[in-house]
């Protein structure tokens, strides 16, 4: 019997699985279930995707470097927030792109300081302008939260650019450049354009 109404295929599968077996524990109500739901596909969808892209990056030869990029990014990424494909196969698509073609460009290209320098003070003045962006889902309607998230963010930001020229002919470097790059494009309103969503929720909402 289907819990789940999503579809046939392997996420709805897992889906309904883990659904059934939470159940057989604790009983929940539809607005829970619903937030089950909504966190499982997102495991799910996370896994799937990670895997291809690994697969990727070891054929690419820059495994190491992808696993410090999804750390560094996901910490500037925790207070500057951002974009989120709605779609699966566009998650997928987005996340490839940016998580495997970006590095692997700074891996190949011989950039100067000068310009790693440049690409610094550009992504820190987008984390300036539109950190943090918000989501429909995750709307951050606190002024207060919002300055202080568009801080840290900036201060993570700068610490990174200092690192990425301290260390400019360590592996590290492109990695540092990588993630400041994605945050400033996760967080750019022609972004959530592109992919037709809306931006600046928060002003839906009434201040906490």
């Amino acid at each position: 019997m289907t819990i789940i109404k999503i579809g046939d295929g392997m996420k709805a599968k897992f889906m309904n699985n883990t659904i059934a077996f939470l159940k057989k524990y604790n009983t929940y109500s539809d607005y829970e279930i619903e937030k089950l739901e909504y966190g499982i596909e997102g495991v799910y969808l996370t896994f799937t995707k990670l895997i291809f892209i690994f697969i990727a990056a070891m054929c690419l030869g820059i495994v190491l470097e992808l696993i410090a990029l999804l750390f560094f990014f996901n910490v500037i990424r925790y207070t500057g927030f951002g974009f989120h494909a709605e779609k699966s196969y566009q998650c997928l698509i987005f996340s490839s792109l940016c998580f495997l073609l970006i590095p692997l460009l700074f891996i190949n290209l011989e950039l100067s300081r000068g310009v790693y320098i440049v690409i610094s003070c550009l992504c820190i003045i987008s984390y300036l302008l539109f950190a943090p962006a918000d989501t429909v889902k995750r709307p951050l309607p606190n002024k207060k939260k919002r300055i202080i998230r568009k801080v840290i963010t900036i201060i993570i930001g700068i610490i990174y650019a200092i690192f990425s020229i301290i260390y400019f002919n360590s592996w590290i470097s492109p990695v540092l450049i990588s993630a400041l790059i994605l945050q400033a494009i996760v967080i750019n309103p022609l972004v959530y354009m592109l992919f037709k969503q809306p931006y600046n929720n928060y002003k839906n909402y009434k201040s906490d």
